[in-house]
């Protein structure tokens, strides 16, 4: 690989609300993107994947084009679903005190498909109202879907693949348990506990695949207030990228801008017995894509009104 990644990003200019595409050098410098594109949403550019991915290939920075005041904003406004593969790293399930199995079992996943848990790089999660709540990190390796498929095979899955991405999924662990259900059967609360607002930061843009050559061979590592909490390779994976995609395909439809999220690697504030708390900073940091920063807001009051903060710092690719 030769080339440096850059990545697609959102951005917006002081005083200007409407969010513009353009593509985000290793030093981090914006540009505009080429042409009609800097004022189509990125949504939709990863829509037409299959055509426009190829003029972007050839996209090279032109000093013109720098926008030296963007402050940039969730890349993906929004996908029409998040699905997140649950315990798919080896590493996680040993310090959760789960056995290595001799054949894994099938990829799993759940849902974090409410709108509002996107929150963009800077922003911060809001902190959700009530008594003893437990905050969770989880770095994750993020997957943007670039053609509509279904019932593709793991060695067909590069084909739908538009690029990469960084996102924290968040939970609230304490919320998982519910102790008023009705019977063992319906005890868990999983939109509670995973899908709160802006409990998936994303980005801090959309690295093309062709950056990447292989997604299972990628450094990941997460701090809090910088002290590393989880540092590991996307090479821990138990089902790796291509088959997890193969599985999500199985049963649904994946459209163009969906988020696959590839599960977590050991660290989670759970198995440490930490969790986060309001003014806490949490940096990610994925090989070729860069750092997604973000932090974790004040406690909401009674209607749990606070929203994310619409800033962004220093974030990387």
């Amino acid at each position: 690989m030769t080339d440096e990644p850059w990545s697609l990003v959102t951005y917006g200019t002081p005083g200007k609300h409407l969010p513009r595409t353009g593509i985000r050098t290793a030093d981090g410098t914006v540009h505009a993107a080429p042409g009609t594109l800097a004022e189509t949403p990125l949504l939709e550019i990863i829509g037409e994947w299959q055509r426009l991915g190829e003029t972007l290939r050839a996209w090279r920075p032109d000093p013109a084009a720098v926008v030296p005041d963007a402050e940039l904003r969730t890349p993906l406004a929004y996908p029409s679903k998040v699905l997140c593969a649950g315990a798919n790293y080896y590493g996680h399930l040993e310090e959760m005190g789960v056995e290595k199995r001799a054949e894994p079992a099938e990829a799993y996943f759940f849902s974090k498909t409410p709108r509002t848990t996107v929150i963009g790089p800077g922003d911060a999660v809001p902190y959700p109202p009530g008594a003893g709540r437990r905050l969770d990190w989880e770095a994750e390796l993020a997957v943007v879907i670039g053609r509509e498929g279904k019932g593709f095979s793991p060695e067909e899955a590069p084909g739908y693949i538009a690029g990469y991405t960084i996102a924290d999924d968040m939970s609230a662990r304490d919320a998982l348990q519910r102790p008023e259900a009705v019977g063992p059967p319906f005890q868990f609360d999983w939109l509670r506990t995973k899908s709160l607002d802006g409990f998936c930061p994303l980005g801090p843009g959309i690295v093309p695949s062709w950056f990447v050559d292989d997604p299972q061979n990628l450094g990941i590592r997460l701090s809090v207030n910088g002290e590393v909490k989880q540092n590991s390779t996307t090479g821990d994976m138990i089902r790796p990228v291509m088959e997890l995609l193969s599985v999500a395909a199985k049963d649904m439809t994946l459209l163009p801008g969906d988020v696959i999220l590839t599960g977590s690697p050991a660290g989670v504030g759970m198995a440490l017995g930490e969790f986060l708390v309001p003014g806490d900073e949490i940096v990610i940091e994925i090989e070729r894509l860069g750092r997604l920063c973000h932090s974790v807001g004040p406690r909401s009051g009674p209607t749990g009104s606070t929203g994310p903060t619409g800033s962004a710092g220093p974030s990387g690719l």
